[in-house]
């Protein structure tokens, strides 16, 4: 075998490492199968003990089924708990517990992130969406002003 290549078992080719995966365990530093032959294998195992990849990420991630998912969906009315958009895919957790605290939609799962879980920042975000409307106010006929609450600052000239 030329050097710099490395024999796959399952495919029986010779390739360059490069196109083996690292590894630790091995002492060459790569791994035994080339990589479409270790992606193969991977979701051979995902298969045959967890019934396919959506299982096997819900398990290890959240530690629930998709009999779990589907149930606390259903539970939700089979709609987004926070907007009540239909069809959500998100499972939204504590991240300092892990416990799960209901199925979400991709916008509302990302914003609960957005905000690091932390309830302060969440009712400070609504404090700032309720305080700083702006509206046109009419100062004579045809001539409006831009007029704010106590907080913010009136737009430039601008905006």
């Amino acid at each position: 075998m030329p050097d710099g290549y490395r024999h796959c078992p399952d495919c029986g080719e010779a390739k360059p490492l490069a196109e083996f995966p690292r590894s630790r365990n091995d002492t060459g530093g790569y791994g035994r199968y080339c990589k479409p032959c270790h992606n193969m294998r991977g979701k051979e195992t995902r298969q045959r003990l967890y019934g396919g990849s959506r299982e096997y990420h819900l398990r290890r991630r959240y530690g629930i089924g998709q009999a779990e998912f589907d149930a606390l969906l259903a539970d939700q009315g089979g709609v987004c708990a926070i907007c009540g958009a239909p069809d959500p895919q998100h499972v939204d957790h504590d991240h300092r517990t892990g416990r799960v605290r209901g199925i979400l939609c991709f916008n509302c799962n990302g914003g609960l992130g957005q905000f690091r879980d932390d309830p302060v920042f969440l009712a400070n975000a609504i404090t700032y969406l309720k305080g700083t409307t702006w509206r046109r106010v009419l100062i004579h006929p045809g001539v409006y002003r831009i007029s704010f609450s106590t907080r913010g600052r009136p737009p430039s000239r601008s905006s």
